[in-house]
This record gives structure tokens, sequence and C-alpha cells, in this order.
């Protein structure tokens, strides 16, 4: 039996040509999932932010923030958090979509 809502999250961009890491609990089914996919695999307990602020290589982290145009950095856990009470307490809002990227845009590979 495979893992549920992690392992489709990972298995779709995977089957599209991502490179995905899996980060889940040692001793979890996450390693063998990574392998299946071609992919990595970290132990993180994914809720601790402690534990997964620090898996992305420090390269791959600071070329992603290089390739935010506004401001230049990645997010932060706050900013994230904000957003969420923002989108529960706001009212009038009703939109669609919304981007918490600083309006990043993935070179094609």
């Amino acid at each position: 039996m495979r893992p549920g809502s992690a392992w489709a999250t990972a298995r779709r961009p995977a089957a599209a040509g991502a490179r995905v890491t899996v980060l889940d609990l040692p001793g979890s089914a996450g390693g063998e999932v990574a392998e299946e996919l071609g992919g990595r695999f970290a132990a993180a307990d994914v809720t601790d932010p402690e534990q997964t602020a620090d898996r992305l290589p420090d390269d791959v982290r600071d070329g992603l923030g290089k390739a935010v145009p506004h401001p230049s950095r990645l997010g932060r856990p706050e900013e994230f958090a904000l957003l969420a009470a923002q989108i529960v307490e706001n009212p009038m809002l009703n939109g669609e979509t919304i981007r918490l990227d600083g309006a990043i845009r993935m070179p094609p590979r």
C-alpha cells in the first residue's frame, strides 16, 4: 500500500520529469517512494519547521532565491502563515488564485 497524499503529490511532477525529494519520518515508506519515483529521500518530520528548513542544498536555495524578482529571496514560513490567516479572516476575499511566489517564473529545462 502506498502512502496517501504525499505519494500522489510527488508522483505527478515526477511523471512529468521533475526531480522530487520526499520528506517523511525515518522508518516510513518515504525512501521506497523516492526510489520508485527516481527522486531523493530526506528523513524529517514535515510538521516541524526546524527539521525541514535546511533540506534544500544551499546552492539550490540560493539559486531559487535569486530567481525571485521581488523581493529577491525565498518566502519565510511566517509569511505563508500570515497569508493563511488572512485568507480565513478576510470576509471580502473571494479570489480564485492566490500566488505567494514573488513573481518567480521557473525557466524551461
